[in-house]
């Protein structure tokens, strides 16, 4: 028999991840990417998408570790092209860019590829299988993923979206995918409340009583 599960992807991400976290994230990624634009300006044509397409793993680096501090999320020391990772409840924080659509570009990094084989404790929220119990997670991750236009000539000083990404184990898919801005919204939507019905029935006062003749009034 299936066990039914009572939890959500998103549930478990507003219970662990405080909203201030997440907007400053968000603030962080974009500051970073209008920087990285910036520094890149006077660079010949022909180099100018590889300059800029660096400078955003630096500044974003940069800006997305102050974030993770300012938001008391424990982030990881800047070393080089390391990975900044930051932690907050039960989850793992990190960030990648890719350029719009092309989701896969995430599996290019062995690490990140390594860190997401802790997403198998909550594949059963949304993939459920036959005698699998879900048992609460102690370690996931969760990717913020700033997406940028496939060309310098749309939008290029900042990411057309930043998304929050919980990758599957083989980080092959996704288990859930939101803009930011989108999910943000889920803090303000209040839990359904159910009201206890303290309603008690009352019967009428002598019905079903008997006269002294036994007739039924």
């Amino acid at each position: 028999m299936l066990k039914l599960i009572n939890d959500s992807i998103p549930d478990l991400l507003v219970r662990n991840i405080s909203r201030e976290v997440l907007m400053g994230v968000e603030e962080a990624l974009i500051v970073g990417s209008q920087r990285a634009y910036a520094d890149a300006r006077g660079m010949n044509d022909g180099h100018l998408p590889s300059v800029v397409g660096q400078l955003r793993h630096f500044h974003m680096n940069e800006s997305f570790h102050r974030a993770l501090e300012a938001g008391g999320a424990s982030p990881t020391p800047i070393r080089g092209n390391t990975i900044v990772t930051g932690r907050t409840g039960v989850f793992t924080l990190a960030r990648f860019n890719i350029k719009e659509g092309l989701w896969n570009g995430g599996r290019r990094s062995q690490t990140r590829k390594q860190m997401s084989k802790a997403n198998v404790a909550i594949e059963p929220l949304v993939q459920p299988e036959l005698f699998a119990d879900y048992v609460p997670p102690s370690d996931v991750v969760v990717f913020f993923v700033a997406c940028f236009a496939n060309t310098l000539a749309i939008q290029p000083e900042v990411p057309l979206s930043i998304q929050i990404a919980v990758p599957d184990r083989y980080m092959d898919g996704w288990l859930f995918r939101e803009p930011i801005d989108e999910f943000i919204k889920r803090y303000d939507q209040k839990p359904m409340v159910t009201q206890d019905d303290l309603a008690t029935p009352k019967l009428k006062k002598n019905i079903g009583s008997q006269d002294k003749d036994g007739t039924t009034q």
